[in-house]
């Protein structure tokens, strides 16, 4: 596992932004052989895909050969509402860039036979041929997508009913509004994640610091879903110094001189 700690947020941004043109034109996809990235929500991705609209409108990068599959989606919302991930991800991202509208892939949170949606999710990525890169944020409890502590760590897309904490932690997208906030979402599985040729954890924020400690120092447990990084062969925890506070001083020290002369 590599861990890339970076001095601030802007400096996450800009390094995931830049990491994923890399590997997309390192690629060179094409229509019979597309890229295939998986995307998180929430308010840690909003600087990388800032940067990715900047490189793209700067002829850096093109989508048009990308397939995407996002991590999750609340239950009951309609992709119309301001804060369902469909939303968010044409609003933040994918109005903004050449994707294919055929090639964007988010869970239906508005079906009625949420176990054939999971199935179909996880068929049509076995389909494609897999993730080559999965990226995702982190909970404050440690969980990536929507697998909260105690999720197995070989689950697949699932329903899955939200903690308090994660509730509590949405809030703040929903008006600080506790009641508005949907308690289920429709999540990709811990095994669906690494199952990804490569994934990257971005982590910013002094409040993601137990998180991290618990994920690089500890031992892999479902307790903390994002541990599971730690027997992935290409995983990637990349955060700011705030992120990396809790962490011991030679474990900074560890991953800064072996990093330091890496992309």
């Amino acid at each position: 596992m590599r861990v890339i700690i970076k001095q601030d947020k802007q400096t996450v941004a800009e390094w995931a932004a830049q990491y994923v043109v890399y590997k997309i034109n390192h690629f060179r996809p094409s229509a019979k052989k597309p890229f295939v990235l998986g995307l998180p929500t929430g308010s840690t991705p909003l600087g990388m895909y800032a940067e990715l609209i900047k490189l793209h409108k700067a002829g850096k990068v093109s989508f048009e050969n990308v397939v995407t599959f996002n991590m999750d989606e609340y239950l009951g919302l309609e992709p119309t509402h301001p804060q369902s991930y469909h939303y968010f991800m044409f609003e933040n991202f994918f109005n903004h860039i050449d994707i294919q509208h055929k090639n964007i892939h988010i869970l239906d949170g508005m079906t009625k036979d949420y176990a054939k949606e999971c199935r179909n999710y996880e068929q049509t990525i076995k389909d494609i041929g897999g993730v080559h890169l999965f990226i995702g944020g982190v909970g404050e409890d440690g969980h990536i997508a929507f697998n909260e502590p105690f999720s197995s760590l070989e689950s697949r897309t699932r329903i899955k009913t939200l903690t308090d904490s994660t509730i509590k932690a949405n809030s703040r997208f929903f008006d600080g509004d506790i009641s508005k906030v949907p308690i289920q979402a429709l999540t990709v599985g811990v095994g669906t994640i690494t199952d990804a040729q490569e994934v990257m954890i971005l982590a910013t924020g002094a409040n993601k610091a137990p998180a991290l400690k618990q994920a690089i120092e500890g031992g892999i447990s479902h307790v903390c879903t994002l541990s599971v990084l730690q027997r992935h062969p290409h995983g990637i925890i990349l955060c700011d110094r705030d992120a990396a506070s809790a962490l011991e001083q030679a474990t900074i020290d560890y991953f800064l001189e072996i990093e330091k002369n890496n992309f």
